[in-house]
């Protein structure tokens, strides 16, 4: 991994309307890095979330780019694309190299890069299908693959394994991992499922309004004194 971040938080406080809903937070995310953000509903992940891509202002702080402003790829929730994407596999996945401020690579050679990200995948088959047909884990396959044809240096996914069973929740957290890898890319996932997403994790950033924001390995997580004051033996279990 490389020593140098493309991202840093530097007393980063985030909120609406110059109201902070967070302390301050001040990480690094470096190329290659699997980030897990974990807290309860409403703790900020979310806000947080926007103020990295731009769409909220910070209340105080800043958000860095040590090696230059670079596209971030955003998986939303899964369930939010079903109404807004009845289309075939192939145009969803092409999104990722067109669209607005999450996408800016160059448009050559699209489709040589839809090919290329739903054969990573393993979801090539799928591309004449209709996405709103398939099943939930042909579903994250196919956001995968957008997400990789943007060729985004940083990818933030809200949830990515809701409504998977544990079997499949576990394939798409292993595939998660594998992408990074190949492609030296930092990955940023919110998830409520701990005991898988802590088996993937390089850094934890745990949000709380009320106990205190914590960064650190998955065991220094755990054995922080906020983690401890909110959730005491939970931590191998499922946030609310």
């Amino acid at each position: 991994m490389s020593s140098t971040p493309l991202l840093r938080c530097e007393r980063l406080v985030v909120g609406y309307g110059g109201r902070p809903v967070l302390p301050p937070v001040d990480l690094e995310i470096r190329p290659g890095e699997f980030w897990v953000v974990v807290g309860r509903n409403g703790s900020g992940k979310t806000t947080w979330f926007r103020t990295l891509l731009g769409l909220l202002s910070p209340v105080s702080g800043q958000v860095a780019w040590p090696q230059g402003r670079r596209p971030i790829a955003y998986v939303p929730q899964r369930s939010a694309f079903d109404e807004l994407y009845p289309v075939p596999v192939r145009e969803v996945v092409a999104m990722g190299a067109e669209r607005g401020w999450s996408f800016l690579s160059p448009g050559g050679g699209r489709g040589d890069r839809v090919r290329q990200a739903l054969t990573e995948v393993g979801a090539w088959e799928l591309r004449d299908r209709n996405f709103r047909a398939l099943s939930e884990g042909q579903k994250q396959r196919v956001l995968l693959a957008r997400m990789l044809c943007s060729q985004a240096g940083i990818a933030l996914l809200d949830e990515p394994t809701a409504a998977m069973d544990a079997v499949a929740e576990e394939e798409a957290m292993a595939m998660l991992d594998g992408l990074r890898r190949a492609h030296n890319l930092a990955l940023v996932v919110v998830s409520h499922h701990l005991q898988v997403a802590f088996r993937h994790a390089d850094r934890i950033l745990f949000l709380d309004p009320e106990v205190g924001v914590e960064v650190g390995t998955v065991a220094e997580i755990q054995q922080s004194e906020a983690w401890r004051a909110r959730y005491q033996d939970r931590h191998a279990g499922v946030l609310p």
